[in-house]
């Protein structure tokens, strides 16, 4: 288990409170050219609950990445208290770096109520998360090309269930399945796990837009970033227990590719859908 990564993720998410409605998060020491989108969208979800009464719980979040984010700097997240109601609580927060806005959020909370229950059914013959390879296992052939990415420490394990590496010479179908979960114990606060989540959530949807293309994200040609990302919160869950994102793609066109994703507990019970679209770019080298 990837425990110490899993604690520093938590130590990520953990927010300084430096003024009313004003908080400072950091960004890992990794060599990256920008901060992982899952990352200031997790924190930017925990300044806003942190500003919510816990007798709410986020049910949606609607996000822009305006900037590249700079890993070397503090992020200040600025929260704007939009509505306080009975019912529901609206946040929208910004992300500053350099003086400027990196990022975009609102985000909704509700307070518990009971209500209508369906949900669309969890895909069938999907195989054990424990049967498949995690990512160094997955992923070794290609270390040396990988370098820092393939050996730093996860603090989400993923295991694809529909392809190895080796698939992606070839145009593939246009959806992908990844069980996910925090590698390591998480403590017992239902914000935690929501954001956690949250991070996670921007790890493998975008890349899902590629599969039809016979092309990789690591190819040096190819430039990707999020533009937006929307997520809604259907029930409770726990974020270090498997999870199921069930990812397709309908369209890619102009620069830019669209992908949704359903996220499962083991058991079936649908807890989340999420839908980005973001650059899938070729650039010249």
């Amino acid at each position: 288990m990837g425990q110490g990564a899993v604690d520093d993720l938590i130590r990520l998410l953990d927010l300084e409170a430096i003024e009313v409605n004003l908080f400072r998060g950091r960004s890992p020491d990794v060599k990256r050219q920008r901060v992982f989108g899952g990352q200031v969208a997790g924190q930017a979800l925990v300044a806003a609950a942190r500003t919510v009464d816990r007798a709410f719980v986020a049910h949606s979040l609607h996000a822009y990445f305006l900037r590249p984010g700079d890993t070397t700097v503090p992020i200040l997240y600025e929260v704007d208290r939009i509505r306080d109601g009975r019912s529901f609580v609206t946040r929208r927060v910004v992300a500053i770096q350099h003086g400027r806005a990196i990022f975009n959020l609102q985000a909704s909370f509700h307070r518990p109520e009971e209500g209508f229950d369906h949900q669309a059914p969890m895909p069938g013959d999907v195989p054990d998360p424990e049967t498949l390879p995690d990512f160094k296992q997955r992923w070794r052939e290609w270390a040396e090309l990988m370098g820092e990415e393939y050996h730093r420490d996860r603090p989400i394990d993923t295991r694809n269930v529909d392809w190895v590496p080796a698939d992606r010479r070839q145009p593939l179908p246009p959806y992908q399945r990844v069980w996910l979960r925090a590698d390591g114990s998480l403590p017992d606060d239902p914000v935690l796990h929501v954001c956690v989540v949250t991070y996670a959530s921007d790890m493998t949807l975008l890349d899902t837009s590629l599969l039809p293309h016979a092309v990789g994200a690591m190819e040096d040609d190819l430039f990707m970033a999020s533009l937006d990302h929307a997520m809604w919160f259907h029930r409770p869950f726990r974020a270090d227990d498997w999870l199921l994102y069930a990812q397709d793609t309908p369209s890619a066109s102009g620069g830019r590719g669209l992908a949704r994703g359903s996220i499962f507990t083991r058991d079936g019970v649908l807890v989340a859908s999420v839908v980005q679209e973001g650059l899938i770019r070729r650039v010249a080298r």
